[in-house]
């Protein structure tokens, strides 16, 4: 998919979270991405399906952004030993409790588990719940990144920095943005690291697929040249998945005729990487 050309096109990446979670959300995001309807997906490689489910990407290899989305909270993560829940998490952090050197090992395993089935640097990192802006979880992060691929053989990833675009900021947007998201944009350039200008794509998961149309509308409205909205879909509702109805009503629509309207009416186009200038 590729809006009508406009003298003004600005690019954002459209990103769909949690790949491997399950199979309807590893089979969705293929089709969105086949059909050019995202321009970048984030991995849970601590999921037994993400050795199986890294075929369904193959054949997008070079034409979407597939990234590591760190994990420190999900069911993955507990039976992997380092996990806890998101308010633990986020406690532990508050307290600097997290160690770096612990913090690094389980970072380097994730990284190790997505380029042993990718068999390439992930093209960028983010956090499920938004961990990879954690105090004591991003400073291993950026180290770890720059040990394995600050050389003239790697480029490093780029990082998703959890921050809402000005006049985009309610209360889940602020609570985030307060776990560190200026602390990560900080180090990351200190580390000649590049970030993306802002997230959009926050909200509670309901309303259905009208209401999610109407916010993306508002996101490709509000989101500036290179930053990041995120999305997560499934081509069905699994019974587990305790936001298995939102994952398929935001499929449905990014699948839709809606969408490709939203992004012309916007002048928006999808784009991979941190593209900081408006495309003409």
């Amino acid at each position: 998919m590729k809006p009508a050309e406009h003298p003004l096109h600005k690019g954002v990446i459209l990103c769909a979270d949690d790949f491997g979670v399950n199979a309807s959300a590893s089979l969705g995001i293929a089709k969105l991405a086949a059909g050019g309807r995202i321009s970048a997906t984030s991995v849970m490689v601590l999921s037994p399906r993400w050795a199986r489910d890294a075929a369904l990407l193959q054949e997008l290899r070079g034409h979407i952004d597939v990234g590591l989305h760190l994990d420190w909270t999900s069911d993955f993560a507990l039976a992997a030993g380092h996990g806890m829940s998101l308010a633990a998490a986020m406690l532990k952090a508050a307290l600097g409790r997290f160690d770096r050197v612990a913090a690094g090992a389980v970072i380097e395993r994730q990284l190790d588990l997505f380029e042993d089935h990718w068999k390439a640097t992930p093209d960028f990192v983010d956090g499920h719940q938004h961990v990879q802006q954690f105090a004591g979880i991003r400073e291993a992060l950026v180290q770890a990144l720059s040990r394995r691929y600050a050389n003239e053989n790697c480029r490093l990833p780029y990082l998703r920095v959890s921050r809402a675009a000005p006049g985009m900021a309610d209360l889940k947007s602020r609570v985030i943005a307060a776990m560190g998201a200026v602390a990560l944009e900080t180090i990351a350039a200190n580390a000649g690291m590049t970030v993306a200008t802002a997230l959009l794509g926050i909200y509670n998961f309901a309303g259905g697929k009208a209401r999610y149309g109407r916010l993306m509308q508002a996101w490709l409205h509000a989101a500036p040249a290179g930053s990041i909205i995120m999305c997560h879909p499934a081509q069905a509702a699994e019974p587990d998945d305790v936001i298995g109805m939102a994952r398929a009503q935001e499929f449905a629509y990014l699948m839709g005729t809606d969408f490709p309207a939203a992004l012309e009416r916007e002048r928006a186009r999808l784009v991979r990487g941190p593209v900081a200038k408006i495309q003409q």
